[in-house]
């Protein structure tokens, strides 16, 4: 309604959107008090998401702000092999712990609960949402300025589950340059709208490569269709990532806290601002 006061103990209207979409959120750990949450989302696989994830909790943690990282990605988890943790969680009767990475994040992913990490997970939709839930409601986050929320590719049922179960803030889009992409990103970025969630910026990934003789950049996939896309929605920001054989070499090895660059201090600047 347009004249809410976020106040729903004093609201009369029952099929009130806000008082629906209240009812869906589920209760954080009464241990924990998380400032803000970030989504991190992409239309399709492989375009570097959980990347932009690592990178920007990274940051966010480099500028004196106590970061986390909840990998939604129950199918594809990747967080813990890019912070360098190995190793299950542990937990009380009631709690969760999540472990902690050299720099200090908070992580919690489901390879850390297997007994191995390359166990596959084969569950189906509904079991997914209630573990995103639990690793919400049930893990000692403790006191966290960001958390960064890295969701598996697409808009099904977990994308849906974050954005109606967890306060999210926000979205950052990850993408790659190829046009095919660049549709496919329209998709969730109208989700994010459906959703009524803003889109904060679009992460391009893999943007273009750099020659190593002359510093000119190279479109590998063509020219991007990004800006396009960003300026029919009223997206006024945009990061771009080179190809880079160190960024990947650190992720392989559990580095990524070392990283070196400033391709995403604009969005980084807009997260601390919030």
């Amino acid at each position: 309604m347009s004249d809410c006061n976020g106040n729903c103990g004093s609201c009369g209207e029952g099929d009130c959107a806000d008082r629906t979409q209240e009812s869906l959120l589920a209760p954080m750990n009464p241990n924990s008090n998380v400032k803000k949450v970030i989504g991190v989302v992409s239309g399709k696989g492989g375009v570097g998401k959980s990347l932009v994830t690592s990178l920007l909790a990274v940051l966010a943690q480099r500028c004196g702000r106590s970061t986390a990282v909840l990998d939604a990605d129950i199918t594809g988890p990747s967080i813990p092999k890019a912070f360098g943790i190995k190793g299950r969680a542990t937990g009380s009767e009631t709690e969760i712990y999540p472990r902690e990475s050299a720099m200090g994040t908070k992580i919690m992913s489901i390879n850390l609960l297997l007994e191995e990490e390359t166990a596959p997970v084969v569950w189906r939709g509904p079991v997914i949402a209630g573990v995103i839930k639990q690793f919400w409601s049930e893990v000692l986050w403790g006191d966290v300025d960001f958390m960064f929320v890295d969701m598996p590719p697409g808009t099904g049922d977990v994308p849906l589950t974050v954005f109606q179960s967890l306060p999210v803030d926000g979205i950052i889009v990850v993408t790659s340059p190829q046009e095919l992409v660049s549709m496919i990103v329209e998709k969730a970025v109208n989700m994010a709208s459906m959703m009524n969630i803003p889109v904060l910026g679009i992460v391009e990934n893999m943007a273009y490569a750099e020659c190593p003789h002359c510093g000119e950049k190279i479109e590998i996939f063509g020219e991007s269709k990004t800006a396009e896309v960003a300026a029919k929605h009223g997206i006024d920001l945009i990061a771009q990532i080179p190809m880079n054989k160190k960024l990947a070499a650190a992720c392989d090895k559990g580095m990524i806290e070392m990283f070196d660059g400033e391709w995403l201090d604009e969005i980084l600047q807009k997260l601390l601002s919030m």
